[in-house]
C-alpha cells in the first residue's frame, strides 16, 4: 500500500528547492519509511517514531530511531502530523522547539486526514508557508526566524500533549490514542461479560490508555499478575497511570507491566487469560489482519487451559481465525454491532 503522506513530503523535499543541511543533520517528527527516501543520505538524521511497528521498520532499516535531547536545534525537521488535531498541534509546537532560526520545517497531510486544518494551524505558528499538492495530500513548509514563530502558541499547543482525566476524572488519557476521549463502547461490553472469577496471570493485548487492564483489576481479585501490551508508545504513560489507580483498590500489589511492543510479533511471557479490543485499521481502512494477526498470537501465548476474550466489530471475519486456532468458540455478548468471544483450547 503506498503511503501517499510520505511520498509526497518526499517529492518536496526533492523537487521543490527545499535542499539537505550541509551537515546532515534532520529531524523527522512522526517518521516513517519507504522505498523511494532509501537513496538519500539519512546517516545523521534522527527519526522519532512512537507506533512501533513503523519504529522496528525504521531501525531494520539501520536508521537511528529515539527522541531529541532538551535543547537540540536542527536546520531541517520533517513531520507526518496525525488526523487528530490537538496531537497535530502539539508536534507542530514540538517542531517549532527543536528548530534552529533560518531552518526549515516541512510537514505532509493527506487531504482527507486533515491537511487543510493543519495547514491553517502550520502557518499561525510559522507565519508564513509554502504549499504544493501531490498524492492527494498537501505538502506546506516554512524557514521562519525564531521570531516569526508564535511563541503564546508553542506554549499552549505544546499543553495539548499532555494527560487529562477522562470519564468524569475515572481514567487518565490524550489527544491522538484510540477512543482517547470516552470510555469505547466495544470495551465497555467486553467488560460487562467478564467473569470475575478470571485468575492468575492476564495480558490485555492492543490496551491503549489501560481501560481493560484497569476494569480486570478492578472486577477479578484472582488475578495475580497482568501486563498491557500497547504499540503505541503515547499511550504508555495514561496506562501506567490508570493501572497504578486501579492497583490502589486491591488488598495487595501484584506484579504489573506496560509493555510497548507490536502484538503481532509474539509476548514475552505465557498467560492464564487474555482480553483483547484489537485494532482493525490504520487510516481509515479496514485491515481485519491486524486483529487476526492479535488471535494468532494470542493462540501461542495462552497457557493450557487459558482463555481468550475478545470483542470486535460484528462484520470483521475473525470467527474463522478464532475456530482455526481454537477448538471452542463462543460468542457471549452481541451488541450495537459488537460482538466478545470466548476462546480455549488452543489447537496445536
Amino acid at each position: 500500500m503506498t503511503d501517499n503522506a510520505l511520498e509526497a513530503l518526499r517529492h518536496a523535499l526533492t523537487h521543490a528547492g527545499i535542499g539537505l543541511p550541509a551537515d546532515g543533520r534532520v529531524l523527522f517528527l512522526r517518521a516513517r519509511d519507504g522505498l523511494g527516501w532509501h537513496a538519500l543520505p539519512r546517516a545523521r538524521w534522527l527519526h522519532q517514531q512512537s507506533f512501533k511497528p513503523f519504529a522496528d521498520v525504521l531501525e531494520r532499516s539501520g536508521l537511528l530511531v529515539g527522541d531529541p535531547e532538551l535543547g537540540a536545534r536542527y536546520p531541517l525537521i520533517l513531520m507526518l502530523p496525525p488526523r487528530q488535531r490537538d496531537e497535530a498541534r502539539a508536534l507542530f509546537a514540538r517542531a517549532a522547539m527543536y528548530l534552529e532560526s533560518g531552518g526549515t520545517v516541512i510537514a505532509a497531510m493527506a487531504n482527507a486526514e486533515g491537511a487543510k486544518s493543519g495547514e491553517r494551524d502550520f502557518r499561525a505558528l510559522f507565519g508564513t508557508a509554502e504549499v504544493l499538492s501531490k498524492h492527494h495530500c498537501r505538502v506546506f513548509w516554512s524557514t521562519p526566524q525564531a521570531a516569526g514563530i508564535d511563541a503564546s502558541r508553542v506554549e499552549e499547543w505544546m499543553a495539548l500533549d499532555a494527560l487529562v482525566e477522562i470519564a468524569e476524572g475515572a481514567y487518565f488519557s490524550r489527544p491522538g490514542l484510540f477512543a482517547w476521549d470516552r470510555i469505547d463502547p466495544a470495551s465497555a461490553l467486553l467488560v460487562s461479560v467478564l467473569p470475575t472469577s478470571i485468575a492468575g496471570t492476564v495480558a490485555d493485548l492492543g490496551a491503549g490508555y489501560g481501560y481493560l487492564g484497569s476494569e480486570v483489576l478492578r472486577r477479578c481479585p484472582g488475578v495475580e499478575a497482568i501486563d498491557l501490551y500497547e504499540a503505541e508508545g503515547r499511550a504508555l504513560e495514561a496506562a501506567r497511570q490508570n493501572v497504578a489507580r486501579a492497583m490502589e483498590a486491591r488488598s495487595k500489589p501484584i506484579r504489573s507491566e506496560v509493555i510497548w511492543r507490536d502484538v503481532s510479533n509474539g509476548l514475552s511471557r505465557s498467560y492464564d487469560a487474555i482480553v483483547s479490543n484489537p485494532p482493525f485499521h490504520q487510516g481509515r481502512a479496514d485491515q481485519p489482519e491486524l486483529g487476526q494477526a492479535f488471535i494468532a498470537t494470542a493462540a501461542r501465548a495462552l497457557n493450557p487451559g487459558g482463555r481468550l476474550w475478545l470483542v470486535a466489530n460484528r462484520h470483521l471475519p475473525y470467527e474463522a481465525t478464532l475456530a482455526s486456532r481454537f477448538r471452542n468458540v463462543a460468542v457471549r455478548a452481541e451488541q450495537a454491532g459488537f460482538k466478545v468471544f470466548e476462546a480455549d483450547g488452543v489447537r496445536s
